[in-house]
């Protein structure tokens, strides 16, 4: 299966480096030079995944994001400038998968996008539950499903992968690096805000659908999944 990317940067060589780097993984390519352009694209290519620059004049990565997750979980993966870490958390927050910070490797960025898509495709010969629970939290890695108490959750690709991994071992406490490894998978590193930003989410997600205990913090240690049971 070959994954259509949508770049969207106002920097005609920074795609030109995406596009080169995606197409030798055998992907393919569309572009879109800035925001307003993304959603036009967005809407008449609907790409597998979306590498989106913060830092673009006018309708921003940011907006294109909000404007995109209104009806859409496809994942996206962030750029952003070094002096952009509020952008980048603030990216993470709204609905991003991932970030890759300027200047980046474009090897590295393969990587990112690869392990996101990874996430959404069903691995050959894999032995794998057909469904995790707990209380009334149930993920189904198959059809990339997730529901608690019968109401379907719209998680990201990292989001999904942080509740399979606590399913698994619902009982087991989880550091932030175990979080990272069974998230991202690759050797890849990332900061302990984007893990924090992912648990987040996560919580304000089951929060909307009446439920503040899935994922509990144990101090100086990391995370557990909590009851999974709706609010009294």
């Amino acid at each position: 299966m070959t994954h259509r990317i949508l770049i969207v940067d106002d920097d005609r060589h920074i795609r030109e480096v995406i596009r080169v780097a995606l197409k030798k993984a055998g992907m393919t390519v569309v572009e879109a030079h800035d925001g307003r352009e993304a959603l036009t694209r967005f809407a008449s290519d609907r790409p597998d995944l979306i590498v989106l620059d913060i830092g673009m004049p006018e309708f921003d990565g940011l907006d294109v994001c909000r404007q995109i997750r209104k009806s859409s979980d496809v994942p996206i993966l962030f750029l952003s400038a070094r002096d952009e870490e509020i952008d980048r958390v603030l990216g993470l927050e709204i609905g991003g998968d991932d970030y890759v910070t300027k200047p980046f490797s474009p090897r590295e960025l393969v990587a990112r996008v690869t392990v996101i898509l990874r996430r959404l495709t069903p691995r050959a010969n894999a032995i794998e539950p057909t469904s995790l629970s707990k209380g009334q939290l149930s993920v189904d890695p198959e059809q990339h499903a997730a529901a608690f108490a019968g109401a379907p959750l719209r998680l990201t690709g990292i989001e999904f992968g942080i509740l399979r991994a606590f399913l698994t071992r619902p009982t087991a406490v989880f550091s932030r690096e175990q979080i990272m490894s069974a998230a991202y998978q690759l050797n890849i590193q990332v900061s302990d805000r984007t893990i924090d930003s992912h648990i987040r989410n996560i919580r304000a997600k089951l929060a909307a659908v009446n439920c503040d205990n899935v994922i509990e913090t144990v101090h100086g240690v990391g995370f557990r999944l909590g009851r999974c049971e709706p609010q009294a």
